[in-house]
């Protein structure tokens, strides 16, 4: 049996290196030992290529969420991506950091600055900040020397082409699991085209059982030509080993942006898609091309062209845009996420059979997220809503304040406030802004010793009430 199992893996290892079936047993034996051998050279040679240029990366990070701003240390991965000092990494790795730095292949720590990042494709680029080079006398013959400093030495990585991967292909993740500075595990793609809705609304995602866990997110996935062929992301912790990266296809398009505009410059249509064969909703539609209109969101450019729910489109500005099932939906949502701003298109679709043509401007996507701010001694910290982070809330108020955080014991949580209210005023002053609440808050720390509890209007669950809080104790001298 042992032998039998030992066959069937030299048979699989000679299939993946494409060798050539053997002509008599004595050359299948030599052969299957040169293959074993030639395996174990590739996985070396291409974690060589790309091992020294892995990064652990630890970040201070301020945080809200408990009810007052927290500075915590989280740590994390990235990969050098250019000699330069250029590193690829996770947008969660580094949101919201005060300070990042950076512990190389060769022992050396560096600090380093966010360039940009975009959270809907959960990417991050960051800048080594280098030392300063040595100043040296200038020479005809240093003049014609190659430049060969710190930053020219820096060990980095190539993107691969992630669109040429098969199930079964072997691939390595590397990155700094668990804060154990840096390792590597080896496994193959389960899934070239994974679609996780609840992430990414303009990537499809690489599944694979090489081991990844937390720390491992930012860190590379490598092929076995030694080319980053993702960004390892997220993991399952139960049932068995099942990592996801973001693929080298996606970041061959985010990439660029990062560099010139600080971030990805998305575009809004407000559209809300639907695979012409819906298996998950057990809906099915006629037709062989095009993508449904589930439905438009309110205020949005979609509906402001007429737009309906069930219409089908089948072009946009001139190219046929088509998704068969789920899995077709985050290409359709790139190219309508990457079309000009504030520039009429000309949309073909199909409605109750008929052809109807309308015009579509997209506008700026801009902040998936609100802005926070931390209000102590009444030990709460409160955060702008925004239309793609807090929809349930943005539908009761386009524009206002929400309270994001509650500390407990604390002054908030004794008046009864909780997270996701909507503050309406605050001693019957109007709340719009972050910028409203802090004006209130220092006025109000500022008469303290005469006054000492203040009156919240709120909108909890589509109801309006009041609470008084009273932040006469302090907490954080307790």
């Amino acid at each position: 049996m042992k032998r039998y199992c030992l066959s069937v893996l030299l048979v699989v290892l000679l299939i993946s290196l494409g060798c050539r079936e053997p002509d008599s047993g004595l050359e299948a034996g030599a052969n299957a030992g040169l293959a074993r051998l030639d395996f174990r050279k590739v996985v070396k040679d291409a974690k060589d290529k790309v091992f020294p240029a892995v990064v652990f990366i630890k970040c201070l990070k301020e945080s809200h969420e408990r009810g007052k701003k927290i500075t915590e240390e989280v740590s994390g991965s990235g990969v050098l991506i250019s000699p330069e000092g250029e590193i690829l990494t996770n947008w969660h790795v580094v949101d919201k950091a005060v300070e990042v730095r950076c512990l190389l292949f060769d022992g050396r720590s560096m600090d380093a600055k966010v360039v940009g990042s975009d959270k809907d494709t959960d990417l991050a680029l960051v800048q080594l900040k280098l030392p300063d080079k040595p100043d040296k006398p200038n020479t005809d013959a240093d003049a014609e020397k190659p430049d060969t400093d710190d930053a020219g030495g820096l060990p980095h990585a190539i993107l691969g082409d992630s669109t040429t991967l098969k199930e079964g292909d072997f691939v390595m993740a590397m990155g700094a699991p668990w804060g154990l500075s840096r390792s590597v595990s080896i496994g193959i793609i389960s899934c070239t085209h994974r679609f996780l809705p609840s992430h990414s609304e303009y990537s499809l995602w690489l599944q694979t059982d090489a081991a990844i866990c937390p720390g491992n997110s930012g860190g590379p996935l490598v092929n076995t030509r030694g080319e980053i062929i993702g960004i390892n992301t997220l993991a399952a912790m139960i049932g068995g080993d099942m990592g996801f990266a973001v693929p080298a296809e996606t970041i061959a398009y985010i990439l660029p942006q990062l560099r010139e505009f600080k971030k990805v410059n998305w575009s809004w249509t407000g559209l809300q898609l639907q695979p012409l064969r819906d298996f998950n909703r057990n809906m099915y539609f006629e037709g062989a091309e095009g993508v449904i209109v589930a439905e438009t969101d309110p205020e949005s450019p979609a509906r402001r062209a007429g737009i309906l729910a069930r219409d089908r489109i089948l072009k946009v500005a001139g190219k046929p845009v088509n998704a068969p099932t789920e899995e077709a939906l985050p290409l359709v949502r790139r190219g309508l996420g990457l079309l000009a701003k504030d520039e009429p298109v000309q949309v073909e679709l199909l409605r109750k059979g008929e052809n109807v043509t309308v015009m579509l401007t997209p506008r700026t996507k801009g902040k998936v997220e609100g802005e926070e701010l931390d209000c102590p001694r009444w030990d709460l910290t409160v955060k702008a809503i925004n239309q793609f982070d807090n929809p349930d809330l943005y539908f009761h108020r386009k524009k206002g304040v929400f309270i994001y955080g509650v500390k407990y014991p604390g002054n908030a949580s004794n008046a009864g406030l909780q997270t996701q209210d909507i503050v309406l005023k605050i001693d019957g002053k109007e709340v719009v802004t972050l910028e409203d609440v802090g004006k209130i808050h220092k006025a109000a720390l500022k008469e303290i010793k005469k006054k000492h509890r203040i009156v919240f209007t709120l909108l909890r669950n589509g109801l309006m009430c009041q609470v008084v809080l009273d932040f006469a104790r302090d907490f954080e001298k307790e």
